[in-house]
C-alpha cells in the first residue's frame, strides 16, 4: 500500500488531520534519516514504513477514547505506535508516555517530540523503575504475551485497558 493510499485511510477512516498527517511526513523524513545510523526499523521495511509502520500504529484510534484519561507505550522504540498516537490526539487533558529503555532510542524520541511540537507527551526510561499509571496500555513487538500480561497485572497500578499489536505468531504465544 502507497503513501498516499495511507493517508486517504488516516484522514477519511481513521480521521487524522492535516496537521496530523504533516508531522507523519515529518517523523517519516526523521526516523528515516536516524535509521541511517541505528537500527531504529528493518532497513527491509524503510519502502513500507506509511503501511507497515504508521498505519499499523493508528489503526489503535479506534480503540482509545482520547476525551480522557493516559496512554503508555511499552517499549516505544521508534515512536511505534505510541508517536504515532501522541500525534493524532487533540485533547490537552490526555496524556501519552513512552517507555523505552535504549538511551539512544529515548534520544531519537525526544527529539523528535521536541522537533514535531508534539504535546501532551513524556519520554520515560526503562517501565520497570517506576509505578505506571494509565488508563491504556499499547505495545508493538514489545515482549512475549504472557510477559506483557504480567508486566500489565505487576506494575501499571491502576484499572487499565491493554493493547497488544502482535505479528504472525501471536496465536501461538495465545496458546502456549
Amino acid at each position: 500500500m502507497r503513501e498516499l493510499e495511507v493517508i486517504k485511510i488516516l484522514q477519511e477512516e481513521l480521521k487524522f488531520t492535516d496537521q496530523s498527517i504533516d508531522k507523519l511526513k515529518m517523523l517519516e523524513t526523521e526516523l528515516l534519516n536516524a535509521n541511517k545510523k541505528h537500527n531504529f526499523i528493518a532497513k527491509s521495511t524503510e519502502d513500507s514504513i506509511w503501511s507497515r509502520h504508521i498505519l499499523d500504529s493508528a489503526q489503535l484510534v479506534k480503540y482509545i477514547n482520547f476525551k480522557q484519561g493516559s496512554l503508555s507505550d511499552l517499549g516505544s522504540g521508534a515512536g511505534f505506535p505510541g508517536l504515532v498516537l501522541a500525534i493524532y490526539n487533540q485533547n490537552f487533558n490526555f496524556h501519552v508516555k513512552l517507555y523505552e529503555k535504549s538511551p539512544v532510542k529515548r534520544d531519537f524520541l525526544r527529539d523528535v517530540k521536541n522537533n514535531l511540537n508534539i504535546k501532551n507527551i513524556t519520554i520515560e526510561n526503562n517501565v520497570y523503575e517506576k509505578e505506571v499509571l494509565a488508563d491504556v496500555i499499547v505495545c508493538r513487538a514489545f515482549k512475549k504475551l504472557d510477559k506483557i500480561i504480567n508486566i500489565s497485572r505487576e506494575i501499571v497500578k491502576k484499572p487499565h485497558k491493554l493493547i497488544i499489536l502482535k505479528g504472525k505468531n501471536a496465536q501461538s504465544e495465545i496458546n502456549n
